[in-house]
Parts: structure tokens; C-alpha cells; sequence
């Protein structure tokens, strides 16, 4: 069944559009080891933001898109804001900010990867989390 004004879509069935930041360098406060703890390390965030495309765009209006200066200000912010011992927590904080912070945003997957963690590969998580 199609849902008033969206014909041939079934209900449920939203128009989505996706925000991504790709390949975001920050250094940041994280490890568990005694040498992460005295120095920052390089990370890099690849994030996906899922959106409501529904809505009209007006393109003199950033406030009828997702405004990504503001992701990615949240995004270093959590990566900077204090020490972290795990992927995974910086992860998860970064999760629950993007969803607590932006209203707009309906899913967000985000990849964390530490490029030094080893000599022969990257160490990387990944999340993703719906409202």
C-alpha cells in the first residue's frame, strides 16, 4: 500500500539521502598501551549520515540540508575531547552525539581506523546505529 503523496512507494518506504564524510585525519588521545597514552595518534573517520530526502532543498537555504561543517566538527571534537583507551568507545561516543546533536540524521555509520596501530595494517571499527 502507497503511502498519501508518495505514490508507488510502499509505506515505510522513505526517500533517503546520504551524507558522507570520507577520509577525515585527526590526531587523537587514544590507546591503551603506555606509549598511545604519551603522545596523540592519527586517525581516520569515514562517516555516513542517512537523511530524510523527502523534504524540499532550497539551495539559498543550508538549513534545509544536512549541514556537514557541523558533522565534522562533531566528529573531531568527540576524536579530541579527552583521552580514550578503545576504538570502540570513541565509536560509540561519536554515535551517540551524531544522533543526540542532529535531529535530521536517521542512521549513521561510522568507521574509525588507526593507520599505526601495526607495521603491515590499518586496525579499523566500524558501527552503525538507526534511530
Amino acid at each position: 500500500m502507497s503511502a498519501p503523496g508518495r505514490a508507488g512507494r510502499p509505506e515505510g518506504d522513505r526517500a533517503t539521502r546520504r551524507v558522507i564524510l570520507d577520509d577525515l585525519r585527526v590526531q587523537a588521545p587514544i590507546g591503551m598501551l603506555d606509549h598511545e597514552r604519551r603522545a596523540a595518534q592519527p586517525l581516520t573517520i569515514r562517516a555516513e549520515f542517512e537523511t530524510d530526502a523527502s523534504r524540499p532543498v532550497d539551495d539559498a537555504d543550508i538549513g534545509t540540508v544536512l549541514d556537514y561543517r557541523l558533522l565534522r566538527a562533531a566528529l573531531l571534537e568527540e576524536a579530541t575531547r579527552a583521552h580514550t583507551d578503545l576504538l570502540e568507545t570513541l565509536a560509540d561516543r561519536s554515535l551517540d552525539r551524531i544522533l543526540r546533536d542532529f535531529p535530521g540524521v536517521l542512521g549513521v555509520k561510522i568507521r574509525i581506523c588507526k593507520p599505526q596501530a601495526f607495521d603491515d595494517c590499518t586496525v579499523c571499527v566500524e558501527q552503525s546505529r538507526r534511530r
